[in-house]
């Protein structure tokens, strides 16, 4: 499958709306989501990452958009684990970044011991948890002083066209997360203060690539299909005609990349 080509059709008897059936529909085309959904900025990620971490947990890897970077960064002697619910998606991590260790499992019910990891990472998933038994298990397989990392990507709505892009996806969507500054709002006492740091970048994607990331989205992929592939069809018109996007081989697809950590309160133990 290229690029451009769009996922199948969503299957009929779903709610676009229903927060369970949404975070279900990432079991579908993990190859696709792989392709086109954005990487995060390697300085966010340093950021995040705490030096001389031995084990990292990416939690809700998805297809490895954040593992990849981590690993990069991490080098020798940092063990990295990538825990999801969707099997196909761990297949496809497991496919692009075979030396992670993969786990089936959820936020809220962590497949790890106590104690046992030096950072969380979660990228672009806070929003599918239940925060507060989420903040709960993470500080269980947290070491004491261990770090919470949320990074979560927007797309610039200060650029024309992408603040278009945004109103075709999300029209009618109640279940839209709200932008990443409010991520980490339900830490409870486990936690120190949260910090904030903000970056930002440009994701670079082949000609018509806008519908097949347009088609990545959970709300299209729950929506009817005679309306998917309308909001499909409306993404293809501003690709053909809006200024900054017509007759281009590439589009540049600016994001501001939210940065959150905290560590769980206590000393770290001497090693």
């Amino acid at each position: 499958m290229t690029s451009s080509s769009p996922p199948p059709p969503a299957s009929a008897g779903h709610d676009p709306h229903d927060h369970a059936d949404r975070a279900a529909s990432f079991d579908r085309d993990a190859d696709v989501y792989a392709q086109v959904r954005p990487t995060y900025p390697r300085d966010a990620v340093e950021w995040l990452l705490p030096a001389g971490a031995r084990r990292v947990l990416d939690l809700a890897a998805g297809t490895g958009k954040l593992t990849e970077v981590v690993v990069g960064l991490a080098g020798a002697g940092t063990d990295v684990v990538a825990v999801d619910p969707s099997l196909p998606m761990l297949a496809e991590l497991s496919a692009r970044l075979p030396g992670v260790a993969t786990r089936q499992g959820t936020a809220e019910h962590l497949p790890l011991p106590d104690a046992s990891v030096d950072a969380v990472l979660v990228a672009q998933a806070w929003h599918w948890f239940d925060a507060d038994a989420a903040a709960a298990e993470i500080a269980r397989v947290l070491r004491p002083g261990g770090t919470l990392g949320v990074v979560w990507n927007d797309r610039d709505a200060e650029v024309d066209w992408v603040a278009r892009f945004g109103e075709i996806l999300h029209r009618g969507d109640r279940l839209e997360p709200a932008a990443g500054h409010d991520a980490l709002t339900e830490l409870g006492g486990r936690f120190t203060a949260v910090e904030a740091e903000t970056f930002r970048w440009v994701d670079r994607l082949p000609s018509g690539a806008l519908r097949t990331l347009a088609g990545t989205r959970s709300y299209l992929l729950r929506l009817p299909e005679a309306e998917r592939e309308t909001r499909l069809a409306e993404v293809d018109a501003l690709e053909a005609t809006h200024p900054d996007l017509a007759g281009r081989t590439e589009i540049e697809l600016p994001y501001v990349t939210y940065a959150f950590r905290a560590r769980t309160r206590g000393a770290v133990p001497p090693r």
